[in-house]
């Protein structure tokens, strides 16, 4: 008897009962809503730049605290920088940010978890134990730790903006693969028992096409779940960086740093503060809005 891989156990295809969750997704009102505005949030960053004609980085000390108005929608700063301009790019560094470190932290959660999961044993366990020693170290701390240590050797070697960016992209998803890890070990050792699973076995197919064809692609939804809600604590994480003054330099305008230069002016010039700061909780309200529909939909038990 011959096994097709691209069946998931009951005999559905992965990409219908994914059409069908994806449809299930489109038809929620509030996944709608966050989509919508998640869109519109990315398309402003991404289109923004070309087309609004103020510049982030130009210094006019004549027009500093220039509070909101048709020559600068969001005002500016204390230096005469226009805010519009520096959340538009700004928000370019923070969503790459809080990919990049996503897909650190999920590609080694994927890993470690599918070793602890496939091989248990000795392998799991002690993969299991380096996982709880993650999970027991005060994460903000230790990133704080790192950046401080390793922050300025590594921009002297690669660049002030490129160093620091591979630096808390790396300490960010270092610290944030464990839930991951976890999740994935758990659904290998429930998937190796299925009768689905043992026939590959018994047909002589091999680890890795085990791996690839059968088991991975049944564990796709709670991973893709975990990573949507990574991405907004990744956002989270370097927005808290950048606001205690040790992520980027005050010349890159992520949106964790201009809350950092406004805090100063909360009461003289609120403004600075709640573009910054609204950006960040649209942006993350969205995320992980999608990421707890996406769950629901995912739930065989919500079926």
């Amino acid at each position: 008897m011959a096994i097709n891989p691209d069946l998931a156990p009951g005999g559905v295809a992965p990409s219908q009962d994914n059409n069908r969750v994806w449809g299930r997704l489109w038809h929620d009102p509030t996944a709608r809503l966050a989509l919508a505005v998640l869109g519109l949030l990315i398309a402003a960053i991404a289109v923004g730049p070309f087309l609004y004609p103020g510049s982030p980085s130009t210094i006019d000390f004549s027009r500093a605290f220039s509070p909101p108005s048709l020559a600068h929608p969001l005002g500016t700063n204390d230096l005469g920088q226009d805010q519009l301009a520096r959340l538009l790019i700004g928000g370019r560094i923070s969503l790459a940010v809080g990919l990049a470190a996503t897909l650190v932290g999920i590609s080694l959660g994927v890993s470690i978890g599918a070793l602890a999961g496939f091989y248990g044993g000795w392998v799991g366990g002690g993969l299991m134990r380096l996982t709880d020693l993650f999970l027991a170290l005060p994460q903000l701390p230790l990133v704080l730790l790192v950046v401080y240590l390793f922050g300025d050797p590594v921009r002297r070697t690669l660049g002030p903006e490129r160093g620091i960016f591979l630096l808390v992209v790396v300490v960010i998803g270092a610290l944030n693969w464990m839930a991951v890890a976890r999740l994935v070990r758990a659904g290998f050792l429930s998937l190796k028992q299925r009768t689905f699973v043992q026939a590959a076995v018994a047909l002589g197919a091999s680890p890795w096409g085990i791996v690839k064809s059968h088991l991975l692609p049944n564990i796709l939804g709670p991973v893709i779940v975990a990573a949507t809600l990574g991405v907004g604590n990744a956002l989270l994480a370097e927005s808290t960086l950048s606001f205690l003054g040790v992520g980027f330099p005050p010349d890159v305008p992520t949106w964790g740093r201009m809350l950092f230069d406004a805090q100063n002016y909360i009461e003289s010039a609120p403004y600075l503060v709640l573009s910054p700061g609204l950006a960040i909780f649209l942006t993350v309200l969205c995320i992980n809005t999608l990421g707890d529909r996406l769950r629901d939909c995912l739930d065989p038990a919500s079926r």
